[in-house]
C-alpha cells in the first residue's frame, strides 16, 4: 500500500492509495509523518490567526478625544459596539437594564449610528431639552426614575461640568443611548399607558410599530422641541386634560415621603395598634410607638388629626379616618397616574351622546357633545357584590319592571336565610318559580342539599315597593346588571353610596329616560290629528303602574368605569378606593415608587 499526501493551501489531504504490496518502501513512514506533523501545526496555525483576526472588540471604558472631529468620528464607532455588547448582554448596558433593546439598533441604524443628542462636545439643544422633560414628567403623570432619569443626571454633570469627561466619547456615547432609549419609552407611556390591556380596553393600537417610534424621534430632533410632540401623543378627552392640569398645582406642595400602611378591616389587632402608632409618629401627633396602646392617648391624637383634615372629629379610628392616613401624596400621585392611563384605554374618540358612570364617584353624567346634560347620583355595588366596569348601549326601558334575582346573590344572601326560614321570601316580597314560571312553596323544599346554586328563581312582582323602583334600563352584558330607579331613595342622602347588589341606582332616572325618549324623535298621531311624543305613553303607563318594554332604537353607548381621581378647575379630587382596586394596580405596576 501506498499513501500520497498532498498539500493545498494550509490544509493537508490525506489520499490512501492501494497498491501492490511488494512496492512498500520502509522509508514512506518518514515522508507520512513529516506530512502529518505539517498537517496540524498549519491547521493550528489558521484557527490561531481566524481567532485573532475576529475576536469581538469590546467597548472601551473611556476614550478621550482632543477635537470635535475626532469625537464625531469616534461615536459613530462606540455606539454601534455599545449596542451589539447590550444585544449579547440581555438587554444591559453597563449593568443598566434598558427599556426597548429591541429599538435601539433600527433607530441608529437608520443614522448611521451617530449621536442623536450631543454635537461635538456639548448636549444639543434638543437633547437639554430631553433631559428637563424627563426631569419634569410627573406633570405627566410619569415617574423620572422609570426612564434612566438618576443615571442620564451623573452623565450629565458630568459631561456639563468636568473639562475631561467633556472629552470623552464613550461618556457621549452611553448618554445618547440612555436618552434614546428613555424617550421610546416615553412614547409607549404617553401614547397607550402602562396598564395591561384587557377586554374592557376600547384601544386598536395596542402595539407601536418600529416606524412610528422613529418618525416620533425624527419629529423631535428636527423640531428641537419635546414637549409639544409628546403632547401631540395624548389623549384628547378633555376629562384626561382636566386631570392633568390638576398635577402641578398638587406637585407643588406634595411631600413624597414613605409613609407606614395601616392594614384596614383589621385582621390583626397587634399589627393594626403598631401600624397606627408608627402612622401618628410619622405626623408627629406622639412621640413614639409604646408596646403598651393607650387608647385615650391615641384618641386624642387621632382627634387632632381629624380637626386637621376636616373630618368628623370623635377621636374613633373608623374607615374614613383611615382611608385619609393611608392616602398619602405618593399614594395620591399614584392614584393620577393610574386614572391617566385609564383615560388612554378608551377610544380615541367618544361618541357625540353617550352615558357616563364613574363607580368611584358615585354619579352618572349624560354627556353630549362634551357637555353634560345630565348629572346624577348614583348608588352601585358594595365591595362584596361590586358593579363591574363595563361598555354596553342602552337598548331597552321597562316600567313597573320586575326583579330576578340573580343567582349570585341568591347564593350569597338569599340561601342561607332560607335554610334558616323559608318564610323569609313573603316577608320581603319575593316568589319562589320553578323553570315553568309556576310559584313554589319554599316550606316544601330541602333547602340543606343546596350549596352552590337552585332550580328555581327568584323573582320580586312590579311595584313601588319592588327594588327596581319604577324603571329600568336595559343594556347586554353578560353580569346581569342595568341601570333603575330605586325604592330606597333616601340613600342618595349618604356621602358613601357603595350599597347595591351590583346594579346601578340612578337619582335622576326621569330626566335619563326622557332624554332618550327624546332622542329616539318617535311619534304617535292621534285621530284628531295632534302628535304625541313617546314619552306621553310613558307616563301614562307609570300612572297607571303598568309594566311595558320600550325598546330604545337610538340606543344611547354606556360607559362604566371607575376612576378615583378627578380634574376640576386646575386642582385634584380624589374618591375613595371603594373597591381596593387602584392600590392593587398600584403594587402591581408602581410598587417600587
Amino acid at each position: 500500500m501506498e499513501t500520497i499526501c498532498y498539500f493545498v493551501g494550509h490544509t493537508a489531504i490525506v489520499t490512501q492509495m492501494k497498491l501492490d504490496i511488494k512496492r512498500f518502501e520502509p522509508e514512506f513512514y518518514l515522508k507520512c509523518f513529516f506530512c502529518r506533523a505539517l498537517f496540524f501545526f498549519t491547521s493550528f496555525l489558521f484557527l490561531f490567526l481566524y481567532s485573532c483576526n475576529n475576536k469581538k472588540q469590546n467597548p472601551p471604558q473611556h476614550e478621550l478625544v482632543t477635537t470635535p472631529e475626532q469625537m464625531k468620528e469616534r461615536v459613530p464607532d462606540i455606539i454601534k459596539r455599545l449596542i451589539e455588547e447590550e444585544n449579547e448582554n440581555a438587554g444591559k448596558m453597563d449593568s443598566i437594564a434598558m427599556l426597548q433593546p429591541s429599538l435601539l439598533q433600527y433607530l441608529y441604524d437608520q443614522n448611521n449610528d451617530e449621536a442623536r443628542w450631543s454635537r461635538d462636545t456639548a448636549w444639543t439643544a434638543t437633547g437639554k431639552a430631553l433631559i428637563e422633560f424627563i426631569a419634569n414628567s410627573r406633570l405627566y403623570g410619569l415617574f423620572p426614575e422609570d426612564y434612566h432619569y438618576g443615571n442620564i443626571s451623573l452623565l450629565d454633570e458630568k459631561l456639563t461640568n468636568n473639562d475631561e469627561s467633556k472629552k470623552d466619547a464613550v461618556l457621549w456615547s452611553k448618554a445618547d443611548l440612555l436618552l434614546t432609549d428613555a424617550l421610546v419609552q416615553i412614547i409607549k407611556d404617553v401614547k397607550l399607558g402602562r396598564l395591561q390591556r384587557d377586554s374592557l380596553s376600547l384601544r386598536t393600537d395596542s402595539i407601536l410599530s418600529k416606524e412610528f417610534y422613529g418618525q416620533q424621534v425624527d419629529k423631535i430632533i428636527q423640531s428641537m422641541t419635546v414637549a409639544r410632540f409628546i403632547d401631540s401623543l395624548e389623549p384628547t378627552s378633555p376629562d384626561y386634560h382636566k386631570l392633568k392640569d390638576g398635577i402641578k398645582n398638587f406637585l407643588d406642595s406634595a411631600q413624597f415621603k414613605q409613609y407606614t400602611f395601616i392594614p384596614y378591616p383589621v385582621y390583626d389587632s397587634a399589627d393594626f395598634k403598631r401600624s397606627l402608632q408608627q402612622r401618628l409618629v410619622e405626623e408627629r401627633l406622639i412621640d413614639s410607638v409604646d408596646t403598651f396602646f393607650n387608647a385615650s392617648k391615641i384618641s386624642k391624637a387621632v382627634k387632632r388629626y381629624q380637626e386637621k383634615n376636616n373630618l368628623k372629629a370623635d377621636g374613633k379610628v373608623g374607615a374614613e379616618t383611615i382611608r385619609a392616613l393611608n392616602l398619602t401624596d405618593k399614594e395620591k400621585f399614584i392614584r393620577v397616574a393610574l386614572s391617566l392611563d385609564k383615560y388612554k384605554m378608551l377610544p380615541e374618540k367618544m361618541p357625540e351622546k353617550y352615558v357616563w358612570v364613574n363607580l368611584a364617584g358615585f354619579y352618572m353624567q349624560l354627556r353630549d357633545s362634551d357637555t353634560v346634560r345630565i348629572q346624577s347620583k348614583v348608588v352601585v355595588g358594595k365591595p362584596l357584590t361590586r358593579t363591574p366596569e363595563l361598555t354596553s348601549a342602552i337598548s331597552q326601558m321597562i316600567t313597573y319592571p320586575q326583579w330576578s334575582v340573580p343567582q349570585s346573590i341568591i347564593v350569597k344572601e338569599f340561601l342561607p336565610e332560607l335554610k334558616k326560614n323559608p318564610g323569609y321570601l313573603a316577608k320581603k316580597g319575593f316568589s319562589l318559580l320553578n323553570q315553568k314560571n309556576e310559584e313554589v312553596d319554599p316550606y316544601f323544599v330541602d333547602w340543606s342539599k343546596y350549596k352552590k346554586g337552585i332550580p328555581y328563581k327568584i323573582v320580586q312582582g312590579s311595584g313601588d315597593d319592588n327594588a327596581l323602583g319604577i324603571m329600568k334600563f336595559d343594556f347586554p352584558n353578560k353580569y346581569a346588571v342595568y341601570l333603575h330607579d330605586t325604592n330606597q331613595r333616601y340613600l342618595f342622602a349618604q356621602a358613601s353610596r357603595a350599597l347595591s347588589h351590583g346594579c346601578v341606582r340612578v337619582q335622576e332616572w326621569e330626566k335619563l329616560s326622557n332624554y332618550i325618549l327624546k332622542n329616539d324623535s318617535t311619534y304617535i298621531t292621534s285621530n284628531g290629528g295632534r302628535s304625541f311624543t313617546k314619552a306621553d305613553s310613558v307616563w301614562k303607563w307609570l300612572s297607571k303602574k303598568e309594566k311595558h318594554y320600550i325598546a330604545v332604537r337610538s340606543k344611547i353607548p354606556l360607559f362604566i368605569r371607575y376612576f378615583t381621581c378627578e380634574g376640576k378647575d386646575g386642582k385634584l379630587i380624589f374618591y375613595d378606593d371603594i373597591y381596593g382596586e387602584d392600590r392593587m394596580l398600584g403594587e402591581r405596576y408602581f410598587a417600587k415608587k
